[in-house]
């Protein structure tokens, strides 16, 4: 099994849930994971000293970067660490982004993307309001990085309600792409499904979504539903709440026979400023 992706019930006791990421971590890599992929706010939820997180791992003074490429050295594993606040490279008092890693198996970080777009939304539940732009900054690159399982494409989240993300990603030659996700309970019974297999299918890439599933401080409950799709939209394996560890494995060779059988990257008629056009269109 080449790829796998972790569902947690993270809290916001950061060495707590770092035990229970290396538990499921090292179940991913004995069954066979190249790659895996940690959910959105793995190291903790509902915390609001995001500011002083991001500020002492930045000033090597946290926990969670040393145990980050610690354990993807053990574990010979590649790994998309979720989000962790982190400020800007070189800054390690700004404001943070909501960073995704990508680490390979030598625990070396070799891509870094910072959350496009922040969740600045009211949803009917418990919580009521939600304003991740209170405590993180947008991000303003996307991140695609070349990886052991295949071309690798970045994203978190909210990121799935804007499809020219994944486009653009697929135009910089993505294979694969990830969704680290907090969906709570309401969104995500709502839109999560067709959101994951909307954006595989629009792309034909496998589309390797983590998640959270549970209850946590906040008050938040989160819908789970960690997911790997493949490139024609089936969902290969899936999970509803609670922790778990899924695996699949990529058929890279039906990959290619959905985009060539469906040439759609060759047959789109509109693009944004500075993507690249087909050869006919030039």
């Amino acid at each position: 099994m080449s790829l796998a992706v972790i569902q947690m019930v993270s809290q916001s006791d950061v060495l707590a849930n770092l035990a229970q990421a290396r538990r499921l971590l090292e179940q991913a890599a004995l069954a066979g994971a190249k790659l895996a992929v940690l959910p959105e706010n793995f190291a903790a939820m509902g915390r609001r000293d995001v500011a002083d997180i991001g500020r002492a791992e930045a000033l090597g003074e946290g926990p969670i970067l040393p145990w980050l490429k610690q354990t993807a050295r053990d574990l010979t594993l590649w790994i998309v660490a979720g989000t962790l606040p982190l400020p800007p490279e070189g800054q390690p008092h700004g404001k943070s982004n909501a960073c995704s890693l990508l680490v390979d198996d030598r625990g070396e970080i070799v891509a870094r993307y910072d959350k496009l777009h922040l969740f600045d939304v009211d949803v009917a539940d418990a919580r009521g309001r939600y304003r991740e732009s209170d405590d993180y900054a947008f991000g303003s690159n996307l991140v695609v990085a070349d990886t052991p399982v295949g071309r690798l494409g970045l994203t978190v989240c909210y990121d799935l309600r804007f499809p020219e993300l994944y486009s653009e990603l697929r135009a910089a030659g993505a294979e694969l792409i990830t969704a680290p996700s907090a969906f709570t309970a309401v969104t995500g019974a709502a839109h999560w499904d067709v959101l994951i297999r909307a954006r595989a299918i629009e792309t034909q890439c496998y589309l390797l979504a983590a998640a959270q599933g549970g209850v946590h401080p906040g008050p938040r409950e989160t819908y789970g539903h960690a997911a790997i799709v493949d490139p024609w939209g089936q969902v290969l394996t899936q999970q509803d709440q609670g922790e778990a560890v899924l695996l699949a494995e990529r058929d890279s060779t039906e990959q290619a026979s959905i985009r060539t059988r469906m040439p759609v990257v060759n047959h789109r008629r509109f693009f944004s400023q500075g993507a690249q056009r087909p050869a006919s269109e030039r």
